[in-house]
């Protein structure tokens, strides 16, 4: 069964204000109804108001007991009426609230619909007794039946608006609290999902090192082992060759801890796991396999090409990756990227930048996609930019160490071209 959500401490003190105004402004308007000569006639003051400031008390309860509250305003207001001690203006507001708040805060609903139908089935019998003591009162002779009665019809009519209003409006302040509670959970369950996959997807990144182990620092080890083999062979008859093997050894000893060192969580495309890590070279395939996709993708090299360590290579295509995969889908597709690497002396920088006019959701995700790219830029020693730009789209710059490594081949590309 849907529930709305319990008053807070602001809406009981909201009731105490509520009651103590209209309690104040019965006591008032009694004082001013007897002052007419009209009403209050041979009744005390001091009785009428007691009535006004009774009927107002059970407004303090009508959120957590609406029932028993507006019960007992009925009571109150059908004893003053009787007595002659009551004023109409005040009590008919006071009234209508206690009437409103069962529909309006009672949680079981059958007890709201049936409560509501009784009282007023029961103040309609009330107001019929009333009508037929009325008719034979002394007064209703010297007034006239034709008065008597469009008196009547005007008070029926009143009290079917006032007691339908109520009724209205209750249900429909129920409903209403009842959706906002449904969109609140909502949102908090939308965060706790989101916090979540964030939380999965970097434990996802963690249980998948082992790949990029392999990919990045499995070669160096198999080196390590023909090298040694070869020297353990040679080492009596070629010390020369077998000494030439050793510093391949520790050359590649040395490879293969520097990648250790600068491993991190990395996020790998879907494949078998039988694949070789990407790099440098591959962005080229990586832009066309973007272009075929519909998007608008530009290719610039600055500075002088060079061979970068492998790790350093994966890093600058994973990032170009996801800043495309992002800008596709918060930019839109046909948004114009623009893709730069820049080799600056000792550093690698990529930079993607998009315009953000390709008709995108413009939409924030979860986020795991750039906390893979810190992770993976801060185990390098780099540094990551996201933002917006000034004038419109959105930019990634990653700038990662990059130190000449001997031995690496040069690759063969055209500085500062388009691809």
């Amino acid at each position: 069964m849907p529930v709305r959500p319990d008053p807070d401490a602001s809406s009981l003190r909201a009731d105490i204000l509520l009651a103590g105004v209209l309690a104040l402004a019965g006591c008032v308007l009694v004082v001013l109804s007897a002052q007419t000569g009209l009403q209050m006639i041979g009744v005390p003051i001091w009785v009428a108001m007691l009535f006004a400031t009774l009927l107002a008390l059970p407004l303090l309860a009508r959120r957590r007991w609406p029932l028993p509250a507006a019960i007992a305003q009925i009571a109150i207001y059908v004893t003053a009426v009787e007595l002659g001690s009551i004023e109409l203006y005040a009590s008919q507001v006071a009234l209508f609230m206690g009437f409103y708040s069962i529909g309006a805060w009672e949680a079981n609903r059958k007890v709201a619909l049936w409560s509501r139908t009784l009282i007023a089935i029961g103040m309609a019998a009330w107001l019929a007794s009333s009508a037929v003591r009325g008719f034979f009162h002394p007064e209703t002779g010297e007034r006239g039946v034709s008065a008597y009665f469009a008196i009547l019809i005007i008070q029926i009519i009143i009290n079917i608006a006032y007691f339908g209003a109520a009724w209205l409006f209750g249900d429909r302040a129920w409903a209403s609290a009842v959706e906002q509670q449904r969109l609140a959970d909502a949102h908090a369950e939308i965060q706790a999902q989101q916090a979540q996959l964030a939380e999965q997807a970097v434990s996802l990144e963690r249980v998948r090192i082992a790949r990029e182990l392999h990919d990045v620092v499995a070669h160096h080890v198999s080196a390590m082992g023909v090298q040694a083999g070869a020297a353990r062979r040679v080492l009596g008859s070629d010390p020369e060759r077998a000494s030439d093997a050793l510093r391949h050894v520790e050359q590649s000893a040395r490879d293969a801890i520097g990648e250790l060192r600068s491993l991190v969580v990395t996020l790998r495309s879907d494949d078998d796991g039988t694949a070789s890590a990407p790099g440098l070279d591959g962005l080229p395939e990586l832009l066309e396999a973007a272009r075929v996709a519909g998007q608008q993708v530009t290719l610039v090299e600055i500075g002088t090409p060079r061979a970068v360590p492998p790790m350093v290579g994966l890093t600058a295509f994973r990032v170009v990756q996801e800043a495309l995969t992002n800008a596709r889908k918060h930019a839109g597709a046909t948004a114009q990227v623009d893709v730069r690497v820049r080799f600056l002396p000792g550093e690698l920088e990529v930079e993607i930048a998009d315009d953000g006019r390709g008709g995108g959701s413009g939409e924030h995700g979860a986020g795991a996609g750039v906390l893979g790219m810190r992770e993976r830029i801060g185990a390098l020693g780099g540094a990551l930019e996201v933002g917006p730009r000034s004038r419109g789209g959105w930019l990634v710059r990653a700038r990662v160490p990059s130190p000449p490594s001997a031995g690496l081949p040069s690759p063969e590309r055209t500085s500062g071209k388009p691809s």
